[in-house]
């Protein structure tokens, strides 16, 4: 954890296919918050957030990364992957859509629900992505 003056910067790494390690970024930054005294509404934003962006990361890419940058305004979460990009993104912000393999149906995720869900619970969203490269996002939830 880097803390310069007022921000507090958390960084992860995430590896694809990892789902032992599954949440464990989302928890620790949903703890951080809750020691600094952010809402608990606000908290759950953000943490539905940033977990819809890890699992992503593990469903569907090779490796990622998120930061979290905290400050007493707002929380930002970056996530960048390297993976298979996404290739129609309208279409994977549609609720229902995705592009989950049959196993990971399985294991009870993939519903095509994590695009849709990140946009819906932050203030700010956007997201770029390059076929066979992979993906980045960026997420604010404002504490105010």
């Amino acid at each position: 954890m880097k803390n310069g003056g007022q921000e507090i910067v958390l960084e992860f790494n995430l590896k694809g296919a990892d789902f032992e390690t599954a949440g464990e970024a989302s928890s620790k930054i949903k703890l951080v918050l809750q020691q600094i005294g952010v809402r608990s509404d606000i908290i759950r934003r953000i943490a539905i957030g940033s977990y819809e962006a890890e699992m992503n990361v593990i469903i569907h890419a090779y490796r990622g990364k998120i930061t979290a940058s905290i400050s007493p305004q707002q929380t930002e979460l970056l996530v960048e992957d390297e993976g298979p990009g996404i290739a129609d993104i309208n279409l994977a912000m549609q609720e229902g859509y995705s592009t989950a393999p049959d196993h990971i149906r399985e294991m009870g995720f993939g519903a095509g629900m994590g695009l849709p869900n990140m946009s819906r619970c932050v203030d700010e969203f956007s997201i770029e992505s390059v076929v066979d490269t992979g993906t980045k996002i960026r997420m604010v939830v404002r504490h105010g």
